[in-house]
């Protein structure tokens, strides 16, 4: 039986209120698994769920076992860039979040998918790299690290088009993917991107040259999702 999911696209929306709504949900589908509402056949009869879709204001994150120094500004500096910073409890790194990327936090429960959080993460690598081949990139995955990355095999010409860092408790996943569609890539010469000083960072729009259709990309993205988890969404 296919798992349940309401879409959210919640636009520009900052990335505290952001993981204040995720967490909610959270709460909500765990209360819903403690009922047992989970195991109803009928899913719009039961706690689902959500796929949230959302670009971020200028925003750095840490993921719990990051390291500051891998931010390379201070205080001042990124009120200069109009960025913020926030320490998370996600996986991971630092990364950066910001307009015209397409950031996915899924809040799925894995035990209903029946699967671990190595085979969910790897979906969700497998959904970005499905998406950048419909674009005609080669993505691929990177020994060692986390993510979808073109040429990650070729030393000097490795980039990441797609960071990775999630959450999982009781079997619920928060946090995600941060997918660069046409990201100001600028913003990542401030960091060293999850943690890595030898590689770059790149998106759709570097790679073909111009500006994408991030509503396309997150269709096919949305799409690609949902063979791979075998989603059924609760708003078509």
């Amino acid at each position: 039986m296919s798992y349940c999911v309401e879409y959210k696209d919640i636009g520009l929306t900052g990335y505290k209120e952001a993981w204040d709504y995720q967490e909610q949900l959270f709460d909500q589908l765990l209360e819903g698994k403690k009922k047992g509402e989970i195991s109803d056949a009928d899913c719009r009869d039961r706690i689902s769920g959500t796929l949230i879709f959302v670009e971020h204001p200028h925003v750095y994150t840490l993921g719990k076992s990051g390291s500051e120094a891998n931010l390379l500004l201070d205080y001042i500096q990124l009120r200069a860039n109009d960025a913020s910073f926030y320490r998370t409890d996600r996986g991971g790194d630092i990364t950066y979040h910001g307009p015209g990327q397409i950031v996915g936090y899924p809040i799925f429960d894995l035990e209903a998918l029946g699967i671990g959080i190595k085979q969910y993460v790897s979906g969700l690598e497998e959904a970005v790299i499905r998406t950048a081949g419909e674009f005609g990139l080669r993505g691929e995955r990177l020994d060692g690290g986390t993510g979808v990355w073109l040429d990650p095999d070729v030393p000097g010409k490795a980039r990441k088009i797609c960071a990775i860092g999630v959450k999982a408790s009781r079997f619920i996943t928060m946090h995600g993917f941060a997918f660069n569609v046409n990201t100001d890539l600028s913003y990542f010469e401030h960091i060293n991107p999850c943690g890595f000083t030898d590689k770059g960072v790149t998106s759709l729009e570097k790679e073909l040259g111009g500006k994408q259709d991030l509503e396309k990309a997150k269709n096919i993205l949305r799409n690609n999702l949902r063979d791979l988890f075998d989603l059924e969404w609760l708003n078509k």
